[in-house]
């Protein structure tokens, strides 16, 4: 392998002729060999997209030659569009707060517009990785300004899938409507309810994760690029601190705006904190959601099993036609992945000290992979589960009608210590309460099927009351 010999402030060393990444880059690849992963692309493209913009900026102030900053425009370009992907080495997780991750970009930049010059690889002679491709701008600035761009970007299609899974939500909603089922609570007999409306509640639940993500993201929009090393903008123009921003939101097509404060905007992480508190949140419900539908679907024959799921793979090496709820599991344990990300990630926004935080490159690290990892679970599923469950009706039916539940639709009328007696007699006897509050004598049977009405207990329309049923109730209510 050919090599060129390259120096910075620490040395001189050798890199593979052929790298458009630079001696910077190779030193970061040495000391931070941590998790084996590249930074993210969606990440570089939009530090390429930084380059551009503060290229074209620096030369409408005149402090940039046209000749140099065509050239790094065009490398940009390129890098934007993933041309150069393998020559990004740096780990994601990095110290130096990203400093690596800018000057992989810068050598990669320079070195390819150099050769769009003509000239070689490493000699820097026509463009310079800190003179001209990081030309006022500090690692400070642009790579908080990436992040923020990133999380616009991925959050997008997370949003898009939970629109779809609110949407499908509420078509089994209507799907469900007319099936009857034991409500429960503390994963006890409660009251009746209807399976539609357990998969409205999702759906409201969903629409307020997706309302709150988009909410959240707003928060992305202000940047800080412009501050350069710690917001006082030392090293650039009045021209590039008044149009950068303005530039990269053109050529980017996102909403962005220059923070109001820029030493806040550098110093200050909390933005991230709230997405990565939404992303929190939705995930908690999600796994929610989860749980309750591998336990409705639990059995098949000696669980709940009012609903079915779809059957998707083998459920065991050794158990024949076992069949997994797989698609509610996966989607749990990314949301333990996405809880334990926010703890790094509200750890690393705190970490910061005085103008500058350090840790951006950890919570950036976690902060993407929570955004693409719920966006994946929430595609599957929706297409390899919530679309094909089935309701078991008569299964539901069946435990309504053998659970004493219903007893509390009793209390207005005969009184919560008679109705508690009788569940307690129902359960021992194995008896339903209907037939022990007849025997009794306490209602009749036109009064217990107005009162016990399966629609009319879950809500769909108002009980009856004591007064349209019990004439004397009505005699009462005319002297009173």
């Amino acid at each position: 392998m050919s090599i060129r010999f390259e120096a910075d402030s620490v040395g001189t060393r050798e890199v593979p002729d052929e790298a458009y990444y630079g001696v910077q880059s190779m030193r970061a690849e040495e000391n931070f060999t941590i998790t084996g992963i590249g930074m993210n692309p969606v990440f570089l493209k939009n530090l390429a997209l930084i380059k551009k913009a503060a290229a074209i900026t620096n030369c409408l102030a005149g402090d940039l030659d046209q000749i140099c900053a065509k050239a790094i425009i065009k490398a940009s370009n390129e890098v934007a569009a993933g041309k150069f992907a393998k020559e990004f080495i740096v780990d994601a997780v990095q110290g130096g707060a990203g400093t690596s991750a800018n000057m992989n970009m810068n050598e990669v930049i320079a070195n390819r517009a150099n050769e769009i010059l003509g000239g070689e690889k490493g000699a820097y002679d026509h463009v310079h990785p800190n003179d001209h491709v990081n030309m006022s701008q500090s690692t400070n600035d642009v790579v908080p300004t990436a992040g923020k761009m990133t999380v616009i970007d991925l959050m997008q299609p997370l949003l898009d899938e939970l629109a779809r899974l609110e949407s499908e939500l509420y078509a089994k909603s209507i799907e469900f409507d007319d099936v009857i089922k034991m409500g429960r609570t503390q994963l006890q007999d409660a009251v009746p309810m209807r399976l539609g409306q357990t998969f409205h509640a999702y759906a409201v639940m969903v629409g307020r994760d997706k309302k709150r993500l988009a909410h959240t993201i707003k928060e992305m929009y202000a940047v800080n690029l412009g501050g350069t090393a710690i917001g006082s903008s030392i090293n650039a123009s009045q021209v590039y601190l008044d149009t950068v921003v303005p530039c990269l939101a053109r050529i980017s097509g996102m909403p962005l705006t220059q923070a109001d404060d820029l030493f806040d905007a550098t110093e200050n992480l909390d933005g991230f904190v709230a997405v990565s508190g939404a992303l929190k949140t939705c995930a908690v419900n999600l796994s929610k959601m989860c749980n309750d539908l591998r336990l409705l679907s639990s059995g098949p024959k000696t669980g709940l099993a009012e609903i079915a799921l779809p059957a998707k793979q083998n459920g065991s090496s050794i158990m024949p036609g076992k069949v997994n709820p797989v698609i509610p599991e996966v989607v749990t344990q990314v949301a333990f992945l996405v809880i334990g990300h926010d703890t790094t990630i509200t750890m690393a926004a705190e970490a910061g000290q005085l103008e500058l935080n350090a840790f951006e490159p950890v919570l950036f690290y976690n902060l993407f992979e929570s955004i693409t990892t719920l966006k994946g679970a929430v595609k599957t599923l929706i297409d390899n589960c919530i679309v094909g469950i089935v309701a078991n009706r008569e299964r539901s039916r069946d435990l309504l009608e053998q659970s004493v539940g219903i007893i509390t639709a009793l209390n207005p009328y005969i009184g919560y210590k008679k109705a508690a007696e009788i569940a307690k007699q129902a359960i021992k006897q194995n008896k339903s309460v209907r037939e022990i509050v007849l025997a009794k004598k306490l209602l009749s049977a036109k009064e217990l099927d107005q009162i016990l009405d399966p629609y009319a207990l879950t809500g769909s329309h108002s009980v009856p009351s004591m007064l349209s049923i019990h004439p004397t109730f009505q005699e009462v209510s005319k002297h009173s």
